[in-house]
């Protein structure tokens, strides 16, 4: 090889070497003040929207954020959530979880700091005078956004976890611990959060691979069909295979011109009508459905669009606190009730 083209060679590699090079956080600074300044702006929040739901402060947190290895801190151990396996412990003296920063640190009981934290590039130990260790399992790029310019801010930090925590190979679940497989409500609002943060891509195989217009874990339901028009438009478009399926399977649901199925083991035309008209109006598809003028418990719970089709009646739902801000030009939904199930639930979308 001449010494011109060599030198070329070599500068190119060192140059994409340096681009792949994963450069490991610091110590975190001042995490009693940054768990004091999420728990803050936590408070504003619940003065602000009053419905809420108190829930117990239990002292665990987990890290492996999208397809990384899932791992749980208690008691001063970090475990293999899936296996229970310990993967790391020590004799701790006193902790600070501060979820907003994704992060535990540890004093342990000879005065020495530990901090489990996750970041954009994988869940890491740090420890005094010792190399950042990244752990095995978890090295994968992820985008964490700070939401910097939102209101609440260390808020949106801690459900963006929620959301990212429950993408397990490859999947949206509502809650890894628990299902094995998506189920298309939760996976599309998700699937907003992703879109959102930039984070499609770790959802996107299982997207294209979708052929069933049902996800069949609560038997067909109706308002299946929207979810999954709108999963398809995030990653493609009217000419994947699934379509077609959506449209006939569809008429078998259809009343006139709405449909009408079960959800949750109820019928619910509107909820399911908004949510087929909102998939449709996505890939782009002609759209002759109207949304009934009846009441349906579930109809504000769908609060992408169409918010002015509504027929107010009592909730009829046994528990029930649907929270909803604005964070500029970004809403938050957390909902209880419906979706009760699902810790991604409780996080469930940022969206435009």
């Amino acid at each position: 090889m001449p010494a011109k083209k060599y030198f070329f060679f070599i500068l190119l590699l060192t140059h994409l070497v340096r681009a792949q090079k994963v450069v490991p956080p610091t110590l975190f600074a001042d995490p009693v003040n940054a768990l004091q300044a999420y728990h803050e702006n936590l408070a504003q929040l619940r003065q602000e929207h009053t419905n809420h739901r108190e829930l117990p402060d239990l002292k665990f947190y987990f890290f492996g954020m999208g397809d990384r290895l899932k791992l749980i801190y208690r008691n001063g151990r970090l475990l293999n959530a899936l296996t229970g396996n310990i993967e790391e412990q020590w004799n701790v003296k006193q902790e600070v979880i501060v979820p907003s920063e994704y992060l535990v640190h540890l004093t342990l009981a000879d005065g020495q700091t530990v901090q489990i934290r996750e970041d954009e590039l994988g869940v890491w130990l740090l420890q005094t005078n010792k190399r950042p260790k990244l752990i095995p399992g978890t090295r994968s790029r992820i985008n964490l956004p700070r939401f910097a310019d939102k209101s609440f801010g260390p808020v949106l930090r801690v459900l963006h976890q929620e959301v990212l925590i429950n993408v397990i190979n490859g999947r949206p679940v509502p809650n890894f611990l628990v299902y094995y497989k998506p189920w298309y409500r939760d996976a599309a609002m998700m699937a907003m959060v992703l879109r959102t943060t930039n984070n499609l891509h770790l959802i996107r195989d299982w997207i294209l691979a979708i052929r069933d217009p049902f996800d069949r874990n609560n038997r067909l339901e109706a308002d299946n069909f929207g979810e999954v028009l709108f999963l398809v438009s995030l990653v493609s478009d009217k000419t994947h295979p699934v379509v077609p399926i959506v449209l006939d399977s569809l008429k078998k649901f259809r009343k006139g011109n709405y449909i009408l199925g079960k959800t949750d083991n109820i019928e619910h035309p509107v909820y399911q009508t908004k949510w087929l008209k909102y998939g449709l109006k996505s890939l782009g598809l002609p759209d002759t459905f109207v949304i009934p003028k009846l009441a349906d418990s579930y109809s504000s719970v769908f609060w992408l669009d169409y918010k002015n089709e509504h027929v107010d009646e009592k909730k009829t739902m046994k528990t029930s606190a649907i929270i909803l801000f604005s964070a500029g030009q970004r809403t938050i939904s957390t909902s209880w009730g419906m979706y009760r199930r699902s810790a991604a639930w409780w996080a469930t979308s940022i969206i435009r």
